[in-house]
């Protein structure tokens, strides 16, 4: 398993890996229409991922804080429902891999950007591109006869 802090030479982002003890599983019974075990299976499963004690690198800690993602509450708990499979393994991969999306969305280094000021010729297109339009405007008055 790569360590939560390895760097990647290329990307240049940090490689985070959920560690599994810092999940905590709970199987549910999956919502909508399944037949007779509808209400004897419990196949969809609940992910809880405490994100303060996990042992994601701090700056991946706090992108991930701060994403506002409807999955994350205010206490900073990961919560997933997968109910997509019928098989309970099946979900439990689901919720695994979505859970790892959201660390590795969180774990890509954004590049900050550089501000930029429009070129002398292109605010004048703008501007001459603005006149003509209002020269346009002006001329769909009213005709007097």
């Amino acid at each position: 398993m790569i360590s939560a802090g390895q760097r990647s030479a290329a990307a240049g982002t940090v490689t985070a890996m959920v560690d599994p003890d810092d999940i905590e599983w709970s199987a549910i019974r999956a919502q909508g229409a399944g037949g007779q075990n509808v209400n004897k299976v419990s196949s969809a499963v609940h992910l809880r991922f405490d994100i303060a004690a996990s042992r994601l690198p701090d700056a991946v800690k706090a992108r991930l804080l701060a994403q506002g993602d409807q999955r994350i509450s205010s206490d900073g708990v990961v919560v997933i429902k997968a109910q997509r499979y019928r098989s309970q393994d099946r979900n439990r991969d689901d919720a695994l891999a979505r859970l790892q999306q959201l660390v590795d969305a969180a774990a890509a280094v954004p590049v900050p950007r550089r501000p930029t000021r429009p070129s002398r010729s292109s605010q004048r297109r703008r501007v001459d591109s603005k006149v003509q339009r209002g020269r346009v405007k002006a001329g769909r008055g009213r005709v007097d006869e």
